[in-house]
């Protein structure tokens, strides 16, 4: 999955700036920090079965597809590294981007709560993100 474009997921992000969630903004952020902190945490302890709890659906299909792994096996294959401290959050609806000091997580709600949709991003210069893990 590495070298292709996170455009829709930025995308979406972008368009959904007027989009209304569900809760407040503060609950929102929240929420999204939250799922960020549990994804951090299980990437870091190598824990790639949690990390695949918190990814959305599209996300662990497309990670399954591509490898011909389950999503945990796929991931430790991979071997991402875990982005880091918090550094910012923005919050768009029901889209969301969580900026860490070597990483960029977008997020999207769900009915199950918060989910990450694509990670291992990196901003390319007058273009849109890179993400080594995302939904196709």
């Amino acid at each position: 999955m590495a070298g292709r474009a996170c455009g829709a997921a930025v995308s979406v992000l972008l368009a959904a700036g007027t989009v209304g969630g569900c809760g407040t903004v503060a609950e929102r952020r929240d929420g999204v920090r939250d799922t960020a902190a549990v994804f951090e945490t299980a990437l870091r302890e190598g824990a790639y079965d949690r990390v695949c709890t918190v990814l959305a659906p599209g996300t662990v299909q497309e990670l399954e597809q591509s490898s011909a792994s389950p999503c945990a096996k796929a991931l430790s294959e991979a071997s991402p590294t875990p982005g880091g401290a918090l550094r910012r959050t923005d919050v768009y609806g029901n889209q969301a981007r969580t900026v860490l000091s070597s990483d960029t997580l977008f997020l999207s709600h769900f009915n199950s709560g918060w989910k990450v949709v694509a990670a291992g991003c990196e901003p390319q210069p007058q273009q849109l993100y890179q993400c080594r893990i995302k939904g196709g």
